[in-house]
């Protein structure tokens, strides 16, 4: 079928000028430690949880060590510092491409700090410092009219794409448009209209048997991640679960699925957001 489809930009105000904003973060050590005390990766935890929603530039972590110590012995320490923090944002979903900076500086001097006790110096100068700087906003184009005359081909969404007679035993489907949030089991707001609607289709077809798979995105070696809230490195067995437990509670007989987590062996290669996904994969058709 043909149709008239009239594309409309508007700018309201093109000549717009943003500024780029950054949002800092400092993880405190103990002495000749690099692993975090429980109470600063609780800290550094909610930091990472307030950059959900944040289009991230990069990010940049220094460590920092205090003055006592040889030199060498100080960046090396210092360097295992920033590279423990860069292993706790892969572990909690941040795409180490958005890492352009892990750094050990060294020693902080003791006169940098406005304080008179050197205990408490040193204790503030063993530390990592963290700062996320936030894409400038593209500017607003111009008003723009397109009229384009041609057919128009909507594809099939999952819960279409299920309904159909074709399925065959093996096929993958993505639940492309089912998102989570960064660290977490539970689907984004935006997701659970559209997961109802997969849900109401696979009650319809209850001929078709299949198995949840649940992933992860920007983990180091294929690993898991750390679900945030049960602190286990499990998150894509339980982005499964969640979507396994929806379904039953939606009246898909549980004899019909099983779900497993696949952790971060395969990546698709695009946005980050895009790997916190769950997949269908057809196990049987009861024709």
């Amino acid at each position: 079928m043909n149709k008239l489809v009239v594309f409309i930009f508007l700018a309201l105000n093109y000549n717009v000028v943003y500024s780029q904003k950054e949002f800092t973060h400092d993880v405190y050590f103990n002495s000749d430690k690099f692993t975090v005390p429980s109470t600063e990766e609780n800290r550094l935890l909610l930091f990472i949880s307030t950059l959900t929603d944040i289009n991230i530039e990069s990010i940049s972590i220094y460590g920092f060590c205090d003055d006592v110590g040889a030199d060498t012995y100080n960046l090396k320490l210092s360097q295992n510092r920033a590279n423990t923090i860069k292993t706790i944002f892969s572990n909690n979903e941040i795409s180490e491409d958005l890492i352009t900076n892990v750094d050990g500086k060294g020693e902080i001097l003791l006169k940098i700090v406005n304080e008179d006790n050197v205990l408490k110096i040193r204790g503030l100068n063993r530390k990592v410092e963290i700062i996320v700087k936030e894409k400038t906003p593209e500017p607003i184009k111009p008003v723009e009219v397109k009229v384009v005359k041609d057919s128009i081909i909507k594809p099939l969404t999952v819960a279409e794409r299920i309904k159909t007679n074709d399925i065959k035993v093996g096929e993958n489907i993505v639940f492309e448009n089912i998102l989570f949030k960064t660290g977490y089991s539970k689907i984004v707001p935006g997701s659970v209209k559209t997961l109802a609607e997969i849900a109401k289709s696979l009650v319809e077809r209850d001929d078709i048997y299949f198995t949840i798979q649940g992933h992860v995105c920007c983990t180091q070696f294929s690993r898991d991640a750390i679900d945030r809230k049960t602190k286990k490195r499990n998150l894509s067995e339980a982005r499964a679960k969640y979507i396994y437990d929806y379904f039953a509670k939606k009246g898909v007989s549980k004899k019909r699925m099983r779900y497993l987590g696949m952790r971060r062996k395969f990546p698709l290669g695009g946005e980050p957001a895009k790997d916190r996904r769950v997949e269908i994969v057809i196990t049987y058709v009861d024709n």
